[in-house]
């Protein structure tokens, strides 16, 4: 079985691999359906979406209407605007066919300009807050990408207590020291505050090259070999008190849970550092 851990000050204990629904986005509903079986076979007990994944959200809604309770459910909105985030968490509610999140996530808050419009009077901020005081959410959090994602969440630490962040994590990113530098003091502001701490990018290999095959339905070239994402599975988990976001492509999954439910500790930077030269591993963000 995959471990759990508390996620954060919520109260849920969660296992450490939370399922990544934008997989669902663009699939069928019966496959949706068998996925689903699957991740529940798997004792997987959070499950995050968006409603920027396509139809992911209405995917889960069949499934959801029987298993709500087995799960903490997440999902994010891209609004700035609080009238418009308020919008989109009631169509997201819709969607989902249930009448709460379990955490609602300001999707992908690092541009300046859209930073400054989600916190200031009348943003997204201010609307999430408001369905939290109503009961349409239990928490909220906030997400992104790149390299100064790790600072600008150490900002919104700020500005509100969110209840976890998400933000890329693995061996090659971590070798950017200003983004390692960043990364270490977001998780131990997230330690000491109750923070959940949520990792996304774990099996990328590199940013999709123009002749490649394209052989996953990821924005990005995640990893293949199952040693290799062995490998990359077990160094984030082998950091205590992360969470690991799967793979956007259903075909990876049991890859990647297979690895996590063996992991054992966190392979040796000499090991890491082979195997990111025999797979070309390379920044996804620079």
């Amino acid at each position: 079985m995959i471990p759990t851990a508390p996620f954060g000050r919520t109260g849920h204990e969660s296992t450490r691999v939370i399922f990544g629904a934008a997989a669902l986005g663009g699939m069928s509903q019966d496959r949706a359906n068998t996925t689903l079986g699957a991740i529940h076979e798997w004792g997987i007990n959070h499950i995050d979406t968006a409603a920027a994944y396509g139809a992911s959200e209405d995917r889960l809604k069949p499934w959801l209407a029987t298993h709500r309770s087995d799960v903490f459910l997440a999902s994010k909105t891209g609004e700035r605007g609080g009238p418009g985030a308020r919008a989109e968490l009631e169509r997201s509610l819709d969607r989902l066919g249930t009448d709460h999140v379990d955490l609602i996530q300001l999707h992908n808050l690092v541009d300046e300009i859209e930073w400054q419009t989600a916190y200031n009077p009348g943003g997204a901020l201010e609307g999430a807050v408001r369905a939290l005081d109503e009961g349409l959410v239990r928490a909220i959090g906030v997400t992104g990408h790149g390299v100064n994602v790790a600072r600008q969440h150490l900002r919104s630490l700020q500005e509100y207590d969110f209840a976890s962040v998400l933000l890329p994590y693995n061996f090659t990113m971590a070798r950017n020291p200003r983004y390692l530098a960043d990364f270490e003091e977001l998780a131990a502001v997230c330690a000491d505050r109750g923070v959940a701490v949520q990792t996304i990018k774990a099996i990328s290999r590199a940013a999709w090259s123009r002749d490649a095959d394209r052989f996953a339905a990821t924005w990005y070239e995640p990893l293949r070999d199952p040693d290799a994402i062995d490998l990359a599975v077990g160094w984030v988990l082998g950091r205590p008190g992360l969470f690991l976001n799967t793979v956007g492509d259903i075909a990876l999954l049991p890859l990647v849970l297979d690895a996590a439910e063996r992991a054992t500790g966190r392979p040796a930077d000499d090991a890491m550092a082979r195997f990111e030269a025999d797979f070309d591993v390379v920044p996804l963000f620079v």
